[in-house]
């Protein structure tokens, strides 16, 4: 397997390439679509954004937000940053600008928003959060359409190469949208990723994120299995894939790692070469897994030096930027060291 003009494309030979370090905790990241940018939330409620092209390890503050950053993503052809968190309010950037501000924002939930998806083709804007509801923005912010159905907080949104949109939340119920009538199409049961502790009375797990393959064939939902102690994040990092073409009766495909590291699956890319790469952080610190469809286990991993919370795959295919909890920002690639 190799990349279109780079090296060969190896998980099993996965090194850290480069790491761009902030005060604080980092949260999500994502690598710009149209630029040699790499962006980052930080639990100093900015959004940071690195050019990778520099020598520089200084990063450029985007200022705004009066919470939490959860949801970066990219509209206007790549040239506009999108970003929500927890004070619900969606918010354009111009990515490039030495000194970013604002060009337009808007509530755009009540309560937390944890997800923003743009679908291929630019057309539309999906959000979701606390609130249950999934609202559709047009590419200048005006609402297009509200998507009731779930009944617990939406963790999750993703578009699919096909139009198809889907939206995951806490008890592992996915719904796929008939967007264009403004109505559910069918569900996918992911509720092997939640538990509901009654002696600590809490839910814990959800569907943290979904990918699509390149065909549209497969969905993957990340997030944790066999929670023994919620409160104390003990759990194990997981995948669900789902056949869309098979019926309900075979069901997902679970796909786990073949030794007992707790934590979390926080976030998930399909590979262009077919596998899923998933981040996982927790009492287990940080690790990458690899997964082929069809598959039970692994057949890769890369541990991570500090406990892992986001996850973007580079278009090249050949890099992997991951958040962590030490502030650090690490680039992994997905190739053997050069000699």
């Amino acid at each position: 397997m190799t990349s279109v003009d780079g090296p060969a494309v190896g998980p099993e030979k996965a090194f850290i390439l480069r790491e761009l370090t902030h005060k604080q905790p980092l949260i999500a990241c994502r690598f710009a679509p149209a630029h040699p940018f790499v962006f980052a939330t930080s639990e100093d409620r900015n959004v940071l954004r690195w050019d990778l092209n520099s020598a520089s390890a200084d990063p450029v503050a985007f200022s705004g937000h009066d919470g939490w950053v959860f949801a970066l993503n990219f509209t206007d052809g790549g040239q506009s940053l999108l970003t929500g968190g927890a004070d619900g309010v969606l918010t354009w950037w111009p990515l490039a600008a030495d000194g970013p501000m604002p060009s337009r924002s808007i509530q755009a939930h009540g309560g937390w928003l944890r997800s923003i998806a743009v679908a291929a083709d630019g057309h539309a804007i999906a959000t979701a959060g606390n609130d249950r509801i999934v609202r559709l923005w047009s590419p200048s912010g005006e609402k297009l359409m509200e998507l009731p159905g779930h009944e617990r907080p939406i963790y999750s949104l993703a578009w699919g190469p096909d139009g198809t949109l889907v939206s995951g939340d806490l008890k592992g119920v996915v719904i796929e949208w008939d967007h264009r009538a403004g109505k559910e199409a069918r569900r996918f049961d992911a509720a092997k990723l939640y538990k509901y502790e009654g002696g600590q009375g809490v839910d814990y797990g959800g569907v943290r994120e979904m990918a699509f393959s390149a065909d549209g064939k497969y969905l993957a939902c990340a997030g944790l299995i066999e929670a023994s102690n919620p409160l104390g994040a003990v759990s194990n990092p997981a995948v669900l894939l789902f056949d869309r073409a098979e019926g309900k009766e075979n069901g997902p495909l679970l796909q786990r790692s073949k030794e007992d590291v707790k934590g979390v699956g926080w976030g998930l890319r399909f590979h262009p070469g077919g596998f899923i790469v998933l981040v996982a952080g927790g009492t287990g610190g940080g690790n990458l897994w690899f997964f082929k469809p069809g598959e039970t286990n692994e057949f890769a991993r890369f541990k991570l030096p500090n406990t892992a919370r986001g996850l973007d795959l580079h278009a090249d295919g050949l890099r992997v930027a991951t958040t962590h909890h030490d502030g650090k920002l690490r680039i992994t690639a997905l190739h053997a060291k050069p000699a």
